[in-house]
């Protein structure tokens, strides 16, 4: 008995522990955002970019920096080669060659070289591009943050929306089961045709499935929320804000007359990035005409013996130094550094070309986000209109039917508008916070930008 309840004691242990160790959170719109921007999986990578492109830019800043580098070798001659000399050094016959070893069979050399780049003026350009792609890794991360922003925004909305419908399909299925239930007994006395209750359980019928769609959908939007903010799908999540809420404070005309800085447009900042980049490429290909000098100076030491006495206090090691410089010059390539040069200069004229384009989209995605902000805006107020009047529609019908004064087709009828109207109502709600989501980040507001600085202090 006492191992039966330590087992049970052991399982309910860990099943606690299980339990504790799986967080729930609680977020209001905006904590979710600030929460995604920190925990995104795109946006973590989105950092690791900047950071690398930190190492980069250092990694071409010390190939101009002094290089030392060392070197120990041992040699082993187990078998020594042997050299002819003539026989008559030696005291022989003219004409004939005595075999001579020359050397000790082991030697041991340690060098150690200094190298510095005096002058490379790709070097120059070099060090211009790492700054130019650091900037570019800043630049993409805000557009990533901004990307994530919109995108947990939609998220955000979408749950509401689908546990919304949810909440309001299950009043619309008790009414009607109300509804059905009466008629039935109506029709049990002779009272009404049986189409009246047949015309309800097609009306019934179409909210159950639509029922059922909402809780599926509502559950895989939990999953794509989850996931936009980078925790595991099966987390638990509170949401404190509401739709109705939200639509309300996402109504907000100035937007509309905003006109938009374009300097500060994150697609601007990326196209002129690949515009200077494609400029110090132009700038590379020229600097390889230009000669190179670099200097360099070593010190060695070597020593030599039949046996392995490198360790000996009484070994002699024998120094050796030398300071050089070396120039070079480019003076003939066939043609092949003018054709890479004309190459990279189209290369730039493209470059300007697209930056061109990217400001004419840039104002075209403006003026397209600002008309549909306005029509979201437009669409949300008519469909608050339409769904008062079809909530007045039905409950007249409703009473109409009640005291036999229409028919069920009437009646299905009025209540299949209203339903509609109702998922019209909170779709636009919706699409209205979507629609400002995109003015925002057409605009770059808020802004998203993390620095070189603040990723040096991560990584």
């Amino acid at each position: 008995m006492r191992k039966y309840q330590l087992i049970t004691i052991t399982l309910f242990s860990f099943f606690l522990a299980t339990g504790q160790s799986q967080k729930n959170y609680e977020f209001s719109l905006q904590e979710a955002i600030t929460f995604a921007i920190d925990s995104n999986y795109t946006a973590i990578n989105a950092r690791r970019d900047i950071a690398k492109a930190i190492k980069q830019k250092w990694e071409t800043t010390a190939t101009g920096l002094p290089q030392l580098d060392g070197n120990v070798s041992y040699n082993n001659n187990l078998k020594q080669p042997v050299t002819l000399i003539p026989a008559e050094f030696s005291g022989g016959a003219p004409g004939t060659f005595v075999p001579v070893t020359f050397g000790t069979k082991q030697n041991a050399n340690a060098v150690a070289t200094l190298n510095q780049l005096i002058f490379d003026g790709s070097y120059l350009v070099g060090l211009q591009a790492a700054q130019t792609f650091l900037d570019f890794s800043e630049n993409a991360a805000e557009k990533t943050n901004l990307e994530v922003r919109k995108g947990v925004i939609n998220a955000y909305g979408s749950v509401l929306l689908a546990e919304t419908l949810i909440t309001i399909f299950e009043k619309n299925k008790e009414a009607l089961d109300k509804n059905l239930f009466e008629t039935r007994k109506i029709f049990e006395n002779g009272l009404t045709e049986e189409e009246s209750v047949e015309q309800l359980e097609i009306t019934l019928l179409d909210i159950e499935t639509q029922l059922s769609n909402a809780r599926r959908s509502a559950s895989i939007a939990r999953e794509m929320f989850n996931v936009a903010l980078g925790i595991p799908t099966e987390t638990t999540v509170v949401f404190t804000d509401n739709l109705d809420a939200l639509a309300e404070s996402n109504i907000s005309l100035e937007y509309l007359d905003k006109s938009i800085n374009i300097e500060e447009n994150v697609d601007y900042k990326i196209a002129t990035n690949l515009t200077e980049q494609r400029s110090l490429e132009v700038k590379l290909e020229k600097s390889r005409a230009l000669p190179t000098l670099s200097a360099f100076v070593n010190y060695g030491t070597t020593a030599n013996s039949n046996d392995f006495t490198f360790f000996d206090s009484d070994q002699r090691w024998f120094q050796s130094s030398v300071l050089g410089v070396s120039l070079n010059v480019p003076i003939f390539s066939s043609g092949m550094r003018s054709a890479k040069t004309q190459r990279a200069e189209i290369a730039f004229d493209q470059a300007r070309t697209e930056l061109e384009e990217t400001i004419q989209n840039i104002t075209l995605e403006l003026n397209s986000a600002k008309s549909n902000y306005q029509f979201a805006i437009e669409k949300y107020e008519n469909a608050k209109k339409n769904i008062a009047l079809a909530e007045r529609i039905e409950n007249k019908n409703q009473i109409k039917f009640t005291e036999g004064l229409s028919t069920s087709f009437d009646l299905r009828q009025a209540q299949t508008q209203l339903y509609s109207a109702q998922q019209q109502y909170f779709q636009s709600m919706l699409e209205l916070i979507n629609a400002k989501a995109q003015i925002e980040t057409v605009l770059n507001v808020p802004q998203l930008r993390i620095t070189s600085e603040e990723i040096k202090n991560q990584y």
